[in-house]
This record gives structure tokens, sequence and C-alpha cells, in this order.
């Protein structure tokens, strides 16, 4: 299950600083790592996919334990998060509240000055000392964040949300697509040492049975 919220940076700090133990590349292996962590729902799937991204530089048994101690700093720092949402859900509800009772006033205020405004407007009519700006002054009304329809703010608060997990969708996409690569350059490489190792080794071995033929 993927962390609450999008904060992962105490998580994130960790696994660059064992990332930059290992002398990996903690752009590419800490962005895919991290996108295999928010979207895998078990541990077993998230360790199979870690073990998928991990061997390119890690042997089995160092692999393994690295998954494991991964997976806990996850867990942990989902927890971590869980409690922290929950306090700023209950702030919120709160400051909700607050908001809606001060919309309740203002409705209020707005229909006892409706009255007092009929009265006046009567009153000065009486002596016909009312004025075009005194009559536009009195009709205007300040608008306040309660005017707003609940489905135009339900609306702006939907495509924001769209917008940011579309980014974050796209950020891991990439960042897999990289990691990818990278794993298979690093494959390649091992595979060009290995070859070099041996042929190291070949020519040393004529060497020394050229040598042995001489004496």
């Amino acid at each position: 299950m993927a962390a609450p919220g999008s904060d992962t940076g105490e998580f994130e700090s960790w696994l660059n600083d064992r990332l930059d133990a290992l002398e990996v590349d903690r752009e590419v292996y800490g962005a895919y790592i991290l996108g295999i962590l928010q979207e895998e729902e078990s541990d077993d799937e998230k360790e199979d996919a870690l073990r998928g991204i991990l061997s390119a530089f890690l042997d089995e048994d160092t692999m393994e334990d690295f998954c494991k101690k991964i997976i806990n700093q996850w867990t942990d720092h989902c927890s971590k998060s869980a409690v922290k949402s929950n306090a700023d859900d209950a702030e919120v509800q709160a400051i909700a509240s607050l908001i809606e009772k001060q919309a309740q006033i203002v409705v209020k205020q707005k229909g006892v000055s409706e009255e007092s405004k009929k009265r006046k407007e009567a009153l000065l009519a009486q002596y016909a000392n009312i004025t075009d700006d005194e009559h536009e002054d009195e009709e205007e009304e300040p608008m306040s964040a309660a005017a707003i329809p609940g489905n135009e703010k339900s609306l702006f608060k939907n495509t924001n949300v769209d917008e940011v997990l579309n980014r974050q969708k796209q950020k891991r996409e990439q960042a897999r697509e990289d990691a990818q690569k990278k794993k298979e350059s690093d494959k390649m490489q091992r595979e060009k040492d290995k070859l070099a190792k041996q042929d190291r080794k070949e020519k040393e071995k004529k060497r020394t049975q050229k040598g042995e033929r001489r004496r």
C-alpha cells in the first residue's frame, strides 16, 4: 500500500544514503525503487520487483537483506505518515467547521442588514435626500469565499489532484525506463569485463606454457 500523501523526503534520504554507499546512481535507481514501493500492494510483490532491479548490482545474499531493509523502512515511514495525515485531517475538519459557522453568521447578518437598509431608504426617500451613489454603495455586498459554488470548488480541487497524479505517474514511468536502460548497460559492461578477464587469463596461460616449453 502506498504511503499516505506524497511526503517521502525522510525515506528518500535514507534510501539515497544506502545507494551512495553501494556506489549506485541514486537518481535512476532511487526513483525506480520508490515507484515500486508506491505501486505494488503486498510485501511479496514489492520484494519480487525490488529483486529485479537490485540484481543489477548486488549478489543474492546481499540483495535479500537489502530488500528486507528497504521494505521495513518503507513500512515504518508509511505508519508515521498515516499518523501525521490523521492529525492534519482533524485540523482541516476543524477549520472547515469554523468557516461554515462564519458563513452562517454572514448570511444571518445579511438578512438583518437588508431590513435595515429598506427602512433607511424609506426614511431618506421621505425627505428626498437619497442619491444614486448612496444607493449603489448600499446595494454592494462583498463577495465571500462562501459565495463560490461548491461544485466549482470541487472541480478545481479534482483537476489539481488529477494533474499531480499524472505528473507522478509520468515520473515513475520515466524512472522505470531509465532504470531498465541502466540495468541493461551495467549487465553489458559486466559481460565485457568478464570476457576481458578471461582473455587475460588465456594469454597469461599461453605465456606460461610457452615458457615451460623453452626450458
